[in-house]
């Protein structure tokens, strides 16, 4: 049997680099579907996450003993106001070690103005890749796939930029 050329070689070990790399970066690009996740909401409903199909949502968990997520609660409200009038929405979920009692307070006394759910089972966080950490942020493009997560307070800057553009993309 005879040898390849050493050029033919080259060739061919460059081409298929190429064709690896150009698949892993499509890979890369591709965003996750968020879960099919319901809220429970402070008020005894329930609101799936798919309701919020063709908004900018941002899904955070928290506690109210969780004094990092208590001091993001400010600027949640600020984005909230500056950017729900353009169609992004926030569900502030709070997490299933917290007392209901606190999260309903916590909610009223700061009057909340976006959904505010609370976890008592579980299962939201278990299907947000199982959060445990708080705060824990995902935001989530028009058509149901997660752009970002944060762990800890986001930059909010930066935060608002991206929920900009990801507002003037279409669904």
């Amino acid at each position: 049997m005879k040898s390849l050329p050493k050029s033919l070689l080259v060739v061919i070990v460059l081409a298929i680099l190429a064709v690896g790399g150009y698949l892993g970066w499509s890979a890369m690009d591709q965003k996750p579907a968020a879960p099919n996740a319901s809220f429970s909401l402070l008020d005894g409903k329930t609101v799936d996450l798919s309701s919020y199909r063709g908004k900018v949502v941002l899904v955070n968990f928290w506690a109210t003993s969780c004094t990092t997520c208590v001091g993001e609660m400010p600027d949640m409200v600020k984005t909230y106001d500056a950017l729900n009038p353009k169609g992004f929405d926030l569900v502030a979920v709070a997490m299933s070690y917290d007392n209901p009692s606190f999260v309903r307070h916590f909610a009223q006394q700061r009057q909340l103005p976006f959904t505010v759910a609370y976890d008592a089972s579980g299962q939201t966080a278990k299907a947000f890749k199982d959060v445990r950490l708080t705060p824990t942020s995902f935001l989530i493009d028009k058509s149901g796939h997660i752009v970002k997560q944060y762990v800890g307070s986001p930059n909010f800057a930066e935060l608002h930029q991206l929920i900009d553009r990801l507002l003037a993309q279409q669904a």
